[in-house]
């Protein structure tokens, strides 16, 4: 289960952006994940439910941002959607595809409390999301 690792890994990235910004706490933590990415959603979910005890995202909640695929074909040029176990072009049918967008795996989000950050007009505290 290399979820624990991909976990960890983005965890460390979660508190060096919250110390840089000088966070108390982490809020939330959005994730983009596609399909193609090699990354069991579910599986990240339930480790990251482990993996943040004890860290500044002790309460975060991980939010799943879930990327389609697509794809470029190389014989007309075309980009469009395609499923995740039929890489083909929707215009012409090729096989001869590359993937655009759906195997990414990126922390794109972290909200977190700053002290001496004015609140957002929707919330009491203070919060500041800061994107990739």
């Amino acid at each position: 289960m290399h979820e624990l690792s991909v976990c960890l890994a983005m965890l460390d990235e979660v508190a060096r952006i919250a110390h840089l910004a000088d966070a108390h706490a982490v809020r939330s933590v959005t994730v983009r994940v596609g399909p193609l990415s090699g990354v069991e959603a579910g599986l990240l979910a339930r480790v990251f439910e482990v993996a943040r005890r004890r860290t500044i995202a002790e309460d975060a909640k991980l939010i799943f941002d879930v990327a389609r695929v697509r794809v470029r074909c190389m014989s007309c040029a075309g980009e469009n959607e395609a499923a995740p176990n039929r890489l083909l072009c929707a215009r012409c049918g090729s096989y001869r595809t590359r993937v655009v967008e759906g195997d990414e795996l990126t922390l794109s989000a972290v909200e977190m409390d700053i002290p001496g950050v004015e609140a957002s007009v929707a919330d009491d505290k203070s919060v500041i999301q800061v994107l990739n």
